[in-house]
Formats: structure tokens, C-alpha cells, sequence
């Protein structure tokens, strides 16, 4: 502990006018907002769900524009083609050469609107982009600006019009954030505050790139425990082999979660340490972003959906099983 830094509350503190400023838009939305900074925090991308009308485009938009980066959005839709996300070639008849035009990814922040609007081989036309941080068109490979961050929404599978993501996909977003309608007060103040014609929904940048990237050198630095890094592998672990910590989930768990999820979970326990003002990680810091980083990681088997089991139900299981240290 000795190696921690001591100035956490002072570095948090520069996040305070993003909070304020997001609030003056966005109601009773804190958790939401905390989660988008959590992804911007640890360079991890996030999937916003829930039906339509819930805010998920205005929340991504509101933080965006409150970071001095580059913001692009793409509204995806079933005609949508790779090359007009990722860019594509152009033929100069002229020069009897092909030049590469950019498409919308090449930004700091791309909100991918709706994306389960669009089919699937679009959808993985952003995974090069996600994972590697580079896109391929035709023979060249072109490294996109940093940070980059792509923030999408979802409306559920159930909805007319949709398909689902691939698992592939779905492995590269560190968070899945579900949201659901607000209480009657916040909705009240919502119609308050957003109830005339003339709403006002722009803010000021409130937080540089540079600001940002401070930041997340203080995330890195938060300490994180031994025994709470054996406790977040439990929970992992958990999901692929529950026999083996005595839970009883035969049957009901088809895959489990990816080491890719251990990685996501330690980045975001440590981002959601910061936020709350600690320069060290404690167990609810798991327990509280576990449901996040797991449920679209979890494949539930045809016997959980014939038991109207979701993911976030195994879940809730395996974090009040295991022992807390």
C-alpha cells in the first residue's frame, strides 16, 4: 500500500465538472454515466440496451461532447455496408490509382446507433477496429487516432427489425449496460427540465484529451489486492466450472466467460475504485461491475431459457455463493 498514490480524491475531483455538466442534460442517469467513464477510463468499449425512448443515444452523445475528442456517429440500419463505416477505396480514372477514404471510424468516439439494426457483416466490420485499433481496406492497414472508444446501443433482439450480435462481438465490449425507465420523480423532473420545444442538450467540453489520459494513469495506478484478485478469478471461473466451487449450475451455463472477461473485470473494479474516490480495490467493486462485464459473456443453455433463466440471474448466483474476502 505504500506505493499508492495519495492525491485519488484530488485527481477524481477533475471529473466533477463532467458530472455536473452531463447531470444538466441527462436525469436520475449517474449509474449510466459512471459506466460510460468507466469504458472511457480503461480504453474498453461499451453496449448500451434497452427499448427506445430510454435516453441511451442522448447519454453518449452528452459525454462525448463533453470531452474536447473527435465524436462521429453512425445510425446503423439493414442497408447499411461495411465501406460506409470502416471507408472504402476510390478509383481516380485519371490518375489510374486508388485513394482510401475514410470512413466515420476514424474518430476518437464513435456512437454506433442501433447497432443490431444493421446484419451481422457489418457489425464485424467493427471488430478489427475494436480490438485491434487499426482497420484493414483493400491492401492497407490504417492505425485509427487515439483514444478510441466506440460507445454503441442496442434496442433488444425481441424488437421487430433486429439481430443479434455475434458472440465474437459481443466478447469486445468490456461493459454490457442495461437500462431500464426511470422512477416517476426522475421522469417528472425529466419533463421539467426537457418538456419545451426549445430544450437546450449541448454542454461544454469540460475534460481534454490530455485530462483523460491523466486520469487513466491513476486508474492504473490503483492497487489491487491479492486476495481480491483471487476472489474476481473465482468469479470468472466460476462461470466455465461452477462444480468445482460447489455450485450446482449443471446444465444451465453452455459457455462461460473468456479470459478477456478477467482482463475487462480488473480494469473496470480499478476504474470503479476511482470514481469512488479509492486508490485500491475492494470485492464490491467487483461484485458491483461483475453483472456488467459478464452477462453478454455467458451463454445460457436451452435449459435455463426453458427456466427463464438469463445471464444476470447465474450471475447473481455465483457472486452470493462465493465467499467474500
Amino acid at each position: 500500500m505504500a506505493g499508492l498514490p495519495h492525491d485519488v480524491p484530488a485527481m477524481r475531483a477533475k471529473l466533477d465538472p463532467l458530472f455536473a455538466a452531463v447531470a444538466g442534460v441527462l436525469v436520475g442517469r449517474r449509474p449510466l454515466v459512471e459506466r460510460l467513464l468507466i469504458g472511457l477510463l480503461t480504453d474498453g468499449h461499451v453496449l448500451l440496451e434497452g427499448v427506445p425512448g430510454l435516453a441511451k443515444t442522448l447519454a453518449v452523445r452528452t459525454v462525448a461532447q463533453a470531452l474536447t475528442l473527435q465524436f462521429k456517429r453512425v445510425q446503423f440500419t439493414p442497408d447499411l455496408l461495411p465501406a460506409d463505416v470502416i471507408g472504402t477505396q476510390i478509383y481516380n480514372p485519371r490518375t489510374g490509382e486508388f485513394t482510401v477514404k475514410h470512413g466515420p471510424v476514424f474518430t476518437n468516439v464513435v456512437l454506433a446507433d442501433e447497432i443490431n439494426r444493421a446484419p451481422a457483416k457489418v457489425q464485424s466490420a467493427l471488430l478489427e477496429a475494436m480490438q485491434e485499433g487499426q482497420v484493414t481496406i483493400g491492401e492497407s492497414t490504417l492505425p485509427l487516432p487515439r483514444p478510441f472508444f466506440v460507445l454503441a446501443t442496442q434496442n433488444p433482439i425481441e424488437q421487430e427489425g433486429t439481430y443479434p450480435l455475434p458472440e465474437a462481438q459481443l466478447d469486445r465490449f468490456m461493459l454490457k449496460v442495461l437500462l431500464d425507465y426511470p422512477s416517476k420523480a426522475d421522469e417528472a423532473a425529466m419533463l421539467a427540465r426537457m418538456g419545451s420545444v426549445d430544450a437546450k442538450t449541448d454542454i461544454p467540453a469540460v475534460l481534454s484529451a490530455a485530462g483523460l489520459a491523466e486520469l487513466r494513469g491513476a486508474v492504473d495506478a490503483t492497487h489491487l489486492d491479492p486476495a481480491v484478485t483471487d476472489y474476481l478469478l473465482d468469479v470468472v471461473r466460476c462461470t466455465r466450472t461452477p462444480k468445482e466451487y460447489g455450485l450446482d449450475l449443471a446444465g444451465l451455463i453452455e459457455f462461460g466467460a473468456s479470459p478477456r472477461a478477467s482482463l475487462s473485470l480488473v480494469r473496470a473494479a480499478k476504474a470503479h475504485a476511482f470514481l469512488a474516490g479509492r486508490g485500491y480495490v475492494v470485492p464490491d467493486d467487483v461484485k458491483q461491475l461483475a453483472p456488467d462485464v459478464l452477462r453478454h459473456r455467458v451463454i445460457v443453455s436451452y435449459e435455463a431459457e426453458a427456466e427463464d433463466l438469463k445471464p444476470d440471474d447465474l450471475i447473481r448466483r455465483i457472486l452470493d455463493h462465493l465467499p467474500v474476502p
